[in-house]
Order: C-alpha cells, then sequence, then structure tokens
C-alpha cells in the first residue's frame, strides 16, 4: 500500500492538512449519493434505519447530515480501500479503528457550521484522531466550501461556545478566541480527498447558491483509544479496520 507522498507529510507537518486531488472517481461518490438518498427516502416512509441516525436541517429545512453508516456495504468499502488504509496508518499507525462517518448534505440556505476543532466533540485518549473528508460533489466559495486555519494542529483544544445564530443547528458551537485572519478555503471537485488532523481549526460558510454541496467523511483512530466523555456519543460507533497492517474484513 502506497501512504503518504513526500509533499503530502511535508505538508500535513506544517499545516496538518493535505488534499489528495481526484482521489476517486463518479463510479465510488455516486453510490454514496444514492445509497444515503435512498436511506433517507425508507426513514420518511416511517422505515427504521437504525443504526443510521438522520439529523435534519434546522435553518433551511430536508436533512443536514446522515450518521452511523460506515457499516453499509458501499462505505464499509471505501474505509478499507488499499489507498485510504495506507494514508491513515502513515498518521496513526498499523492498528485503527473508524469510529465516525457522516454524510453531508449542505442544501439551499443552510448555514455553515462556525470554527471549530473536531477534537472539541472527541474526548479521547490519544487525543489526535483523523478525518478524510470526500468531495461528493464541487465545495465552491458559493456554496459552503470549508475553510482551515493552516498550523492549529498544534494548538491544544479551544474554548468552544455555544451557536447562536437562530435556528442554529444542533450540536454547533464556535471558537471565539483566536485570530482566524490567515485562514484559507479549501476549493474541490467531486472526488477530491481533504486529510486533516482533527486539531485543525476549520469552519463552512452558508450555502448561497442553487444547489446541495454534498460530501461524505469519516474519522479514525488508534485501536484502543479511550473515550474519556461523561456518556457515550449517540453519533459514534466504533468498528475496526485495520490490524497489524492487515484490513479486518
Amino acid at each position: 500500500m502506497n501512504g503518504l507522498t513526500h509533499g503530502e507529510r511535508s505538508e500535513w507537518d506544517e499545516t496538518g492538512f493535505f488534499v489528495r486531488r481526484g482521489f476517486v472517481d463518479e463510479s465510488v461518490t455516486q453510490p454514496m449519493l444514492d445509497d444515503v438518498v435512498e436511506l433517507c427516502g425508507r426513514a420518511q416512509d416511517g422505515d427504521d434505519v437504525a443504526p443510521a441516525l438522520i439529523l435534519p436541517e434546522v435553518h433551511a429545512g430536508g436533512v443536514s447530515k446522515v450518521f452511523r453508516v460506515h457499516r453499509r456495504p458501499v462505505f464499509a468499502e471505501f474505509v478499507r480501500r488499499p489507498e485510504v488504509l495506507a494514508i491513515v496508518a502513515d498518521l496513526l499507525g498499523d492498528d485503527l479503528d473508524v469510529f465516525l462517518s457522516q454524510f453531508i448534505f449542505k442544501v439551499p440556505g443552510a448555514y455553515g457550521q462556525p470554527w471549530h476543532q473536531d477534537s472539541y466533540y472527541f474526548p479521547f485518549t490519544p487525543d489526535h484522531q483523523v478525518g478524510v473528508w470526500l468531495a461528493i460533489s464541487e465545495a465552491t466559495l458559493e456554496n459552503g466550501c470549508l475553510w482551515v486555519l493552516p498550523g492549529t494542529h498544534t494548538e491544544p483544544v479551544h474554548w468552544h461556545v455555544p451557536d447562536s445564530r437562530p435556528d442554529s443547528q444542533y450540536g454547533y458551537v464556535e471558537i471565539v478566541d483566536h485570530d482566524m485572519s490567515t485562514a484559507e478555503p479549501v476549493l474541490m471537485a467531486p472526488g477530491d480527498l481533504l486529510v486533516f488532523d482533527s486539531h485543525v481549526m476549520h469552519r463552512s460558510t452558508d450555502n448561497d447558491s442553487d444547489d446541495i454541496r454534498a460530501a461524505m467523511v469519516f474519522h479514525f483512530s488508534p485501536a484502543g483509544t479511550v473515550d474519556r466523555g461523561r456518556r457515550e456519543s449517540p453519533v459514534n460507533d466504533w468498528v475496526p479496520v485495520l490490524r497489524s497492517g492487515q484490513p479486518v474484513a
């Protein structure tokens, strides 16, 4: 398995993230979209779609995110792709679990998510995880792409306050004690993959376009990670994917 390139390793060490362009094509992204749309349709008809968890879009209506899908075949296959595991193993080691998955529908008019660090939501030991963010549709300035703050992977988890906007999305919080002036937008084409450290500060902006911005995100952690949270997160689902460098079926 081929892991990080020399350039990606340097970029990771310096900024805490990198983008691999053209990571997959439509033959991978379209089945993901089709599966989640079918899942949401079943839920709307009253079917039990557990363990998937569908979060409605509060501000603009519709669906915001679909959590806990990485046991479904199309997503389980992706997290076990050799090229995915090679990237994450280069960063976290040869024993890995995937613990969080979310398909994101940013519908027209939806709010963006404020500045935050994913590690705020992950009270784990060890406290650095890796997120992989796969663009299902194009991510642009108009439809609310991600923005990242390079180098913040070396910082501790900052204080987060609740998102104060009317109709803010459930669970949204915000960092307000940091200079964000050096932030960079991450413009992505379908099939591009953003890999980022869980301490990296990032946000998305509002979707001011007429189209949905769709993305699929997985989070990985070293096997044996301890959750120090006071209660179990309803969106986490720990699944082994790599042991001693070998994929777990």
